[in-house]
């Protein structure tokens, strides 16, 4: 599940909605100002008849988040429909507005439950997530994806969007990482791409990278989204902010054998652009444990944040205001993405390359039964040979037209890298090494002059 805000007591006023007047300092003093208490709940493992007691932890995350009574709540890994309808029913009387993003095989496993109504919805199916033939690791079924939905509040237009990011499966030896930095980068631009016209941008999602990983650093760099564990001044939760600890009894233990305090690999990032300013109040996370019954609702902790917004000159909002040197670890983190794009787009054609002799080595053994059954010399072996030389030629084509389609989407992502880092050079004149100064701010300007 995803993250989650609560709200202060009283808890009457919903996300985003104007306080009671009251005096406050500084620039904007008389502005309206609202608490946004946005729930990133523990990702629920609802994966009918492989997930362990998942109708009780159904019943018992209906009824903590009835209790809770979150203004916006955000869930992934809720695969099952029969599971999101029930979810729907019990929460209607708290959050009459829910959508559930439907995407792959097995669905994207992304929902949302709102106390306000929710003015448009669409979604993203990300380009790239896995391999079809790693069937144990299943994520290729399941078409990860973001979801986007946009909520009015008191004058103000909320973005909220919810992601599920490719697994990491094995961090030495990961296969999976340049599919899951173009994820980041697919992840970035849909959110820039549809938020010029956003107040407040706020991301809840398993991203299945830990801090430092090239696609964080490059999804945050890129947006300007800020991480709310990083932003608040009261946490309180596991250690570190660590959103997979070895306490909780639906984590593999082997998998956290390095990090003994857990991982931290579930974030809510936020940012508020011109004219508005954003700040997480407080920020908790579950300790391995439901918080009224003990027994954990997730193999993931719970995040649950409260967010306040007010509004605030732009030239006083600290979200909109970037100096160069703030700036300046985009354009390594860019190049890194550039390079690791390219790594991944060599192997996949090695391995289409591969399929492509297996298929001519498939033909030829075809053709050379055809002509031994004709001639009737070893007519019945090669009959008997006949079957799974077709097979290998069929699943050698899948797999090559697979990994075609693997360069492809890397291709892409590759592509608009080199763009950004061209427009950087030109717009620098620094030759082949520029500093991307003017990237965050035209983007920023860009939304600026729309609205």
């Amino acid at each position: 599940m995803q993250p989650s805000s609560r709200h202060p007591a009283p808890r009457s006023q919903g996300v985003g909605e104007p306080e009671p007047p009251k005096s406050t300092s500084g620039p904007s003093a008389g502005g309206p100002s609202g608490h946004l208490p946005c729930p990133a709940l523990p990702f629920l493992r609802g994966i009918p008849y492989l997930s362990k007691h998942r109708a009780d932890r159904m019943r018992r995350l209906g009824d903590f988040l009835n209790q809770e009574s979150f203004d916006l709540a955000l869930l992934e890994e809720v695969w099952s429909e029969q599971d999101f309808q029930y979810l729907r029913q019990k929460l209607s009387p708290t959050y009459p507005a829910a959508h559930h993003f439907r995407s792959g095989i097995i669905g994207s496993g992304l929902c949302v439950f709102s106390k306000h109504p929710i003015q448009e919805i669409t979604q993203h199916v990300y380009t790239l997530n896995g391999y079809p033939y790693m069937i144990h690791h299943g994520d290729w079924f399941s078409g990860k994806a973001v979801g986007l939905l946009v909520l009015h509040l008191s004058g103000m237009v909320l973005n909220a969007y919810v992601t599920h990011l490719h697994a990491e499966y094995n961090r030495r030896k990961d296969i999976y990482l340049a599919h899951r930095v173009a994820q980041a980068w697919e992840l970035a631009q849909f959110i820039h791409h549809t938020s010029k016209k956003a107040d407040v941008v706020l991301l809840c999602g398993d991203l299945n990278m830990h801090p430092e990983d090239l696609g964080c650093c490059l999804l945050k760099e890129w947006t300007g989204l800020r991480d709310a564990y990083l932003e608040t001044r009261d946490f309180k939760g596991s250690e570190e902010g660590n959103t997979m600890v070895p306490k909780n009894c639906y984590v593999n233990q082997q998998e956290l054998k390095p990090f003994p305090f857990g991982v931290r690999i579930d974030y809510m990032l936020y940012k508020a652009v011109s004219g508005f300013y954003i700040s997480c109040k407080s920020l908790e996370t579950t300790t391995g444990n439901d918080p009224y019954s003990g027994t954990p609702l997730s193999d993931h902790e719970a995040l649950m944040a409260t967010l306040f917004v007010r509004h605030s000159p732009p030239q006083q909002n600290p979200n909109s205001t970037h100096r160069p040197a703030e700036r300046s670890p985009l354009m390594s983190v860019l190049k890194e993405a550039w390079t690791e794009l390219g790594l991944g787009m060599a192997q996949a054609r090695w391995w289409a390359a591969f399929a492509s002799y297996v298929i001519g080595l498939g033909l030829l053994l075809l053709a050379l039964l055809c002509v031994l059954a004709a001639g009737g010399g070893a007519r019945e072996a090669a009959i008997l040979l006949w079957t799974p030389s077709v097979g290998l030629v069929l699943w050698a084509g899948a797999f090559y037209l697979f990994h075609v389609q693997e360069v492809n989407g890397l291709y892409r992502a590759h592509a608009e890298l080199q763009h950004v880092l061209g427009r950087a050079r030109e717009a620098q004149d620094l030759g082949p090494e520029p500093q991307p100064a003017l990237l965050l701010g035209q983007q920023e300007g860009d939304r600026t002059k729309e609205q």
